[in-house]
Parts: C-alpha cells; structure tokens; sequence
C-alpha cells in the first residue's frame, strides 16, 4: 500500500488506528527526503500490514513542530499508538526492512507495563 499524506487532525487517529506506523517528516526542498523517498514507497510493498505515512513539514508546521521535529528526514515508529523508535537522517532498504522486523518483535505488552512503571 502506498504512503498515506497524514495532517494535524489526522495523525492520532492514524497512529491510533493501526498496529504498526511508520511516519516519514519530510519537505520538498530537502535532498535527503527525495533520496529516502523511494526507499520509503518500495518498503511499503513488501509491508503490506505496516501503515506507511508521511508529513510535509512545510505544510504540516504546527505538528512537525509539536513533534519537536528539527531535522529532516526524520521517521518515527508507533505500535499500537506507542512511540517505539525515531531517528533522524536516512535510512536504506535493508535498515528499514530490518527496523520493521524488529518491531515486528517488540513485546509490547512488556513496553507497556515499563511505560505505566515509569508514570507512576
């Protein structure tokens, strides 16, 4: 499934909405976002069950900035609405692919209890 153009008053609902996310932040203007773009649409065809988005900082301020998104590009991962993973800078085919599988893997109920632990 290609990448979905996600905004402010989509973004929780589509990170809430789906098992496993991944959000590209990205800009016209920037080099290394037209390089990773590529990468980007052809991982999210051999991952059919990950939910590929992307937000265009320059159109998408507020909420690159509500992110605290200050390089780009920058990809953010969520598993069933919990950030697991950000990282700015590119990533290649074999990075992300082994990025997914790993969380593909992640014991998610043993994150959440971490997360409530540290809340508390």
């Amino acid at each position: 499934m290609a990448p979905v153009a996600i905004n402010k008053d989509t973004f929780a609902s589509t990170i809430n909405d789906s098992e496993i996310v991944l959000v590209d932040f990205w800009a016209g203007w920037c080099g290394p976002c037209m390089r990773f773009a590529p990468i980007y649409d052809e991982a999210s065809g051999r991952h059919e069950d990950v939910t590929f988005a992307k937000v265009d900082t320059e159109e998408e301020r507020d909420l690159a900035a509500g992110l605290e998104i200050t390089s780009i590009p920058t990809i953010m991962a969520f598993r069933q609405g919990m950030l697991v993973f950000r990282q700015a800078g590119l990533l290649n085919g074999s990075q992300l692919d082994k990025l997914i599988e790993q969380i593909k893997g992640l014991d998610m109920e043993a994150l959440k209890k971490q997360a409530a632990e540290q809340q508390a």
